[in-house]
């Protein structure tokens, strides 16, 4: 921008001196335009005199600013001048964005069916063994709450692979249609005592429970077993109604598990069926609904701890086992 206190830059072409002084020019020129300012004053009165009886023009009861509109909180701290932003300006204010539509939830052979998927242990409870310690009833007897499960000879805790194999199981359940609840997802400092995640099942009525775990037995035993519940009655145990088709979703999950994984049933247990019945097991015996636990292999073993550390492998296992309840529950 110029300083208008400065001389004007020479014109180049110009007729007029440049010796002459540049205020005699700029003298002669405000003359000029204060000769024309009356006639283009009555010309602008006259014209809109005119438009404002045109079906054209803008009505007479229209503002033609909108000075005397009310403002916005935005448009009254705006300094003169200023243009308003886009959260002050009406467009803006009227407008809105119409929010994404939730997917709708996968249409498949399990839908309407719900799954329980209860991942074996804690990580915490390894800190918290005064609290898993705790006593509950399972209708055969008395146990603990909760127990800290194992580990492979390297560390990696039995907790961490059924939580992930659960999580990797949701998702292949999901897929297939069904709503699936997991007992816990180490949302929580340790537990939950079996007698909860035997509640969790019960109460969301599911059409197939099942509990992951992984074995620590002694080396040189191999292989995975799924574990069906006895006939038990006693204080709040009767798996009466359970015991037939919990059986025919542990066999289902054996098939699967061994097609998918390319892993062998228990050498060490079951008698090479993969099956095995147990009474002593809170989480079985306090279930109203089909339920088995499985032990994914033994992690104390070099050549299963290899596979249950394998986050490829943990990914077989869980489609194996999401195949057996697909089965089982007629997909």
């Amino acid at each position: 921008m110029r300083n208008d206190n400065s001389p004007p830059p020479p014109e180049s072409g110009s007729s007029i001196d440049p010796d002459r002084p540049w205020f005699t020019r700029r003298a002669t020129l405000v003359v000029g335009v204060a000769a024309l300012a009356p006639a283009t004053l009555a010309g602008w009165v006259l014209t809109q005199a005119f438009a404002g009886t045109g079906s054209d023009g803008p009505s007479r009861s229209t503002p033609l600013s909108s000075s005397h509109a009310p403002l916005s909180p935005g448009q009254r701290d705006a300094k003169p001048g200023s243009v308003p932003s886009e959260s002050t300006s009406p467009s803006a204010s009227q407008s809105t964005t119409a929010a994404a539509p939730a997917p709708a939830p996968a249409k498949g052979p399990l839908t309407g069916k719900t799954v329980v998927v209860d991942p074996g242990h804690n990580a915490g409870n390894f800190e918290h063994t005064d609290e898993i310690d705790q006593q509950v009833d399972i209708g055969t007897g008395r146990k603990e709450c909760d127990t800290t499960g194992t580990t492979t000879n390297a560390g990696y805790k039995e907790a961490d692979f059924t939580l992930d194999v659960s999580r990797r199981l949701r998702t292949a359940l999901e897929a297939q249609g069904a709503k699936v609840v997991l007992t816990h997802q180490a949302d929580r400092p340790w537990g939950p005592c079996i007698t909860e995640r035997a509640r969790i099942g019960n109460e969301a009525k599911a059409d197939a429970v099942v509990s992951v775990h992984a074995d620590g037995v002694s080396a040189g035993s191999r292989g995975f077993h799924v574990i069906l519940p006895a006939k038990v009655k006693g204080g709040a145990a009767d798996t009466a109604k359970i015991v037939g088709p919990s059986r025919e979703l542990g066999e289902r999950i054996v098939g699967n598990f061994a097609r998918t994984t390319g892993s062998a049933p228990a050498n060490y247990l079951g008698s090479g069926t993969g099956l095995v019945v147990r009474d002593d097991l809170g989480g079985l015996n306090l279930s109203t609904q089909p339920k088995v636990f499985i032990e994914c292999g033994n992690m104390r073993d070099a050549k299963d701890a290899a596979q249950l550390t394998s986050p490829e492998w943990r990914q077989k296992a869980a489609q194996g086992i999401a195949d057996g309840i697909v089965g089982f529950l007629g997909g």
